[in-house]
């Protein structure tokens, strides 16, 4: 049988996880098919997954009726319904976290967005929901703040598989690195072992380019005909440089006398993983920020309908290390027209949190709304 593009993208070493989940895909066989056909080796999940999911499905009715006897409060209600999803989605995963000797397989739960800039309050929830799941191949998912940076170091040195998420500068990037190396080695001080360890830094794409698209727009409505040209030429490219520099400074930092001392003991990179990489622009090339990106050690959490579209006509070559200094080019190009990227990474990490903290809101306005209905007496 011929080799899809999702199996090519696999065999040159990038993961391939669904950035989606929901109770019926886990029990009528589509995940378990997906694993066997297209490569598919973890998945992640986060509010806005799980608002969609609970809001569009009838399959979580019957968890929700037999927990109304135990006097839930909505979140906790959640709480029990994220975990079993995660727990049964670990499940399925199982099987590549053995193959792959704990490299992959693994399946992301994230912390609540209210904790995003409290870093004690992060880290016990965090470590809830890695005893709730109770399975060696689930990630927790901390957003990539300051204070969640010194939640990961914490975490990584109890032993907790860390997902860092909403990562935008190169600059935050450096700073879970950091976290991640510096939790390894308080793990050892401790003499616990690294070698079971595994965490992933999901890098942001696609938003990075619907900011800087629209700061240009602006530019190029008050610019001359030949500047308009110019600015034009910016559009749509911002999101893989500023991938590709976060590329660089990954190989950069996993190599040297402090990363070896650390793999001597058995640790994992912590690997890049390309999230929003769904084309927001229908004038762009739908796989574009999956093409681009390809390359060793690094993960992509595609959305269903990216997978299908690469499957269909992806290509697939290594690029994630290419035209580097053609990316920091471009980045100074676009600061100076007088877009600092400063200010877009920092917007969007807002942005980010706020997006999530209301699909949060509206996802306990929806369970409570659900948990009415189907009470006796109910609609």
């Amino acid at each position: 049988m011929a080799k899809n593009g999702l199996q090519e993208l696999h065999d040159v070493g990038q993961s391939i996880w669904l950035d989606s989940i929901d109770r019926r895909m886990l029990h009528d066989g589509e995940l378990d098919r997906r694993i066997r056909e297209d490569a598919l080796t973890g998945m992640t999940s986060n509010p806005t997954i799980f608002e969609k999911a609970l809001s569009s499905s009838t399959a979580y009715d019957d968890q929700i009726t037999d927990a109304e006897d135990q006097g839930l409060t909505s979140w906790q209600l959640f709480e029990l319904l994220e975990t079993t999803d995660v727990r049964d989605a670990c499940d399925r995963f199982a099987g590549v976290y053995s193959s792959t000797r704990g490299a992959d397989g693994f399946v992301s739960i994230e912390i609540s967005p209210g904790v995003s800039h409290d870093a004690d309050a992060a880290v016990e929830e965090a470590r809830r929901l890695w005893k709730t799941v109770d399975r060696p191949n689930v990630m927790v998912k901390v957003p990539g703040t300051v204070e969640g940076a010194v939640a990961v170091r914490r975490l990584i040195a109890e032993g907790v598989n860390v997902n860092i998420t909403l990562l935008f500068a190169i600059q935050a990037h450096e700073r879970v690195i950091e976290a991640y190396m510096a939790g390894l080695e308080d793990r050892i001080k401790t003499r616990q072992p690294i070698d079971g360890l595994a965490s992933v830094a999901s890098f942001f794409v696609s938003r990075v380019d619907t900011e800087v698209d629209k700061r240009l727009d602006t530019l190029i409505a008050k610019a001359s005909p030949a500047e308009k040209e110019r600015l034009k030429m910016l559009k749509g490219r911002a999101a893989i440089a500023n991938a590709k520099l976060a590329y660089r400074l990954f190989r950069q930092k996993f190599a040297g006398p402090r990363w070896e001392a650390l793999a001597k003991q058995g640790a994992r990179v912590q690997r890049p993983l390309w999230a929003s990489t769904s084309t927001k622009n229908p004038e762009y090339r739908d796989v574009m920020y999956v093409e681009e990106l390809i390359g060793p050690d690094t993960v992509d959490t595609m959305p269903p309908a990216t997978i299908e579209a690469f499957r269909d006509h992806g290509a697939v070559d290594r690029t994630v290390d290419k035209k580097v200094a053609a990316a920091e080019g471009l980045i100074k190009e676009i600061e100076a027209v007088g877009i600092p990227m400063k200010d877009v990474t920092e917007k969007l990490l807002v942005d980010g949190i706020a997006s999530f903290q209301k699909s949060f809101d509206e996802l306990i306005a929806g369970l409570e709304a659900k948990v009415g209905s189907l009470a006796p007496g109910g609609k």
